[in-house]
């Protein structure tokens, strides 16, 4: 499949792209905060969220570009950041605590929306240029969103985990952050590649479809 670009769409559909990653990070960070067990490992509620990230990026660079889809990130990781800081302080250990909370600096949730901050740039970043270089070589749709997923998230897993967890003052993150993250990235890419790799898919389809269509009147007419 080839890339599609509707000149006059761009700029909307960046815009709902900038504000779709800002509100997965943010949902993400929050998420983070919330341990579960699965089968005897500790992870995080954060690890179901994020993969929606790393199906828009994809997306984007396969319809509009790769130039497109690192502006998006451009103009997402700063307003991502204040709005990560503002969200984990408020709702900080999973409850609301007021809005005087935000008063007070906290050292604590600055420390996650930064490791946030860099882990998505970096990430991210890793996964355009994984996927448009992949994508430009194979005739296989499903294996640059694959490819681009394994080590996209393996580099954003590692380095929120580490910049975020190591010598944290939480008692519990600081001595399972690897565990945590090990657990993390094998459930951030069994969801990847088992339901948004198949999802990006569908989605792309979709998308080229309805372009094509809403080209075709244009072609025809006087």
């Amino acid at each position: 499949m080839t890339s599609l670009k509707a000149p006059s769409r761009v700029p909307l559909y960046l815009s709902l792209l900038v504000a779709f990653h800002i509100a997965i990070v943010i949902a993400s960070n929050y998420l983070v905060q919330l341990p579960i067990n699965l089968l005897g490992f500790h992870s995080t509620w954060g690890a179901f969220s994020f993969p929606f990230i790393f199906l828009a990026t994809d997306l984007t660079v396969r319809l509009i570009g790769k130039a497109e889809a690192r502006r998006v990130i451009t103009r997402a990781m700063l307003p991502a950041l204040v709005a990560s800081y503002v969200v984990g302080v408020l709702f900080h250990d999973g409850r609301f605590n007021g809005w005087a909370a935000l008063g007070d600096f906290n050292t604590f949730v600055f420390r996650i929306a930064f490791a946030s901050f860099a882990a998505y740039v970096l990430g991210q970043l890793l996964d355009i240029q994984v996927f448009d270089r992949i994508r430009q070589s194979s005739r296989s749709w499903w294996l640059a969103p694959a490819a681009a997923s394994v080590f996209g998230q393996a580099l954003d897993t590692a380095a929120f985990f580490s910049i975020a967890f190591w010598r944290s003052p939480d008692a519990f993150m600081a001595a399972h952050w690897g565990e945590i993250a090990v657990v993390d990235y094998v459930i951030k890419l069994a969801v990847s590649l088992l339901f948004f790799v198949p999802a990006y898919g569908v989605a792309l389809a979709a998308i080229v479809r309805s372009m094509r269509e809403g080209a075709a009147p244009l072609a025809t007419a006087p």
